[in-house]
């Protein structure tokens, strides 16, 4: 195997063996602490330009299938592990992680210290790391990594560009893609609503113009304030029709009402984040994958109540309209991979449409 090594803006070097695409890329290093899932993981959109680091000392031995996948073409910049599993064992499997990641044109680093490397992200925060074979000098690298300027586009790099449909004969909800995971859909279906995906981009107006029934602003990467089109789109959706938001839409739905976000230390990527309800005390195990987070004290309690908080670092889980119906959540309810606890949301959200709708008809 080819050696290989991560330089860290910060000057740490991860010294190891290169899989999977043989090329060199920079991007942001950050950290998963899942157990399970990394398939499902290195196919989320999320992670566009970050190089995703898993603390699970050993990956891939259940290999890659083809029922697994949160999208097709996955835009993570490169996969560090401790070791991969050249011979994964599972009646699924169709390939190995390598060839996966060859496939994909993804670089992967193995044979590193991943505890050290996540011991150094909790302290000093994600930051630009390079992942390239031993051609320079450190401080060159250092030097080249301080000059890049990371993108601010991700949302427009994995957002559908036509619209398309994913038809049932239930309600019909349309979905902006800000970087969706196949799994919100396969809920969506699951209880018969006709999907209509629609570009991160599209106006209120168009929206409105195809009647749903409800609006699910999906996931996605980057920062949500780069996203100002969003915000406004919002803000006249929501006069309209009943909106539910997860993730990267959950901080959209904040900004667009007076809130406030701000970029984590480190971020939340992992599968067993536990995540308490307000109004009942119900605690969720549930899956997270993001970077930013909604400001506490930035909530105007006149627009938006927070109805979950994060365990561990109490920061703002879920949020609801005040006059609105209106309601989003930082995690992942429809896991993929993780504990299904939350799925029940995507019902809720059944059930704010049906209540919309006959309001609307006693108007």
């Amino acid at each position: 195997m080819k050696k290989r090594m991560l330089v860290l803006e910060d000057g740490n070097v991860f010294k190891g063996f290169g899989f999977g695409a043989d090329k060199e890329t920079i991007g942001e290093v950050v950290f998963n602490t899942g157990m399970t899932g990394y398939q499902e993981s290195i196919t989320d959109q999320s992670y566009n330009g970050q190089l995703l680091t898993f603390t699970y000392p050993l990956v891939g031995n259940a290999g890659i299938n083809r029922d697994d996948y949160e999208s097709i073409f996955p835009t993570t910049k490169a996969v560090i592990v401790k070791e991969f599993a050249r011979r994964p064992s599972n009646w699924r499997s169709r390939m190995n992680l390598d060839e996966f990641l060859t496939e994909k044109d993804i670089p992967g680093l193995t044979g590193v210290d991943t505890r050290r490397l996540t011991r150094v992200i909790r302290e000093h925060g994600a930051m630009k790391a390079i992942l390239t074979d031993f051609t320079e000098e450190t401080d060159a690298l250092i030097d080249r990594l301080k000059s890049v300027t990371l993108p601010t586009d991700q949302v427009a790099q994995v957002s559908t560009e036509r619209p398309y449909v994913s038809p049932q004969n239930g309600r019909r909800v349309i979905v902006i893609d800000f970087g969706l995971k196949h799994s919100i859909l396969h809920e969506l279906n699951k209880r018969e609503c006709h999907v209509t995906v629609l570009p991160h981009d599209t106006k209120a107006e168009t929206i409105l113009n195809l009647k749903p029934d409800g609006v699910m602003l999906t996931n996605g990467p980057g920062d949500p304030k780069d996203l100002p089109y969003a915000h406004d789109m919002i803000r006249e959706l929501q006069k309209h029709v009943p909106i539910f938001g997860i993730c990267l839409g959950h901080q959209l739905i904040a900004l667009a009402n007076g809130a406030d976000t701000f970029k984590m230390t480190f971020g939340h990527r992992g599968f067993n984040h536990p995540v308490r309800e307000i109004a009942t005390g119900r605690i969720d195990f549930t899956s997270q994958n993001h970077g930013y987070a909604v400001s506490e004290e930035s909530v105007d309690n006149n627009e938006l109540r927070i109805t979950h908080i994060e365990i561990n670092d109490g920061t703002v889980e879920g949020l609801r309209h005040c006059r609105y119906p209106v309601f989003s959540v930082q995690y992942h309810p429809d896991a993929a991979p993780g504990p299904h606890d939350a799925a029940d949301l995507f019902d809720q959200f059944i059930e704010e449409m049906d209540a919309w709708k006959v309001e609307e008809t006693n108007a």
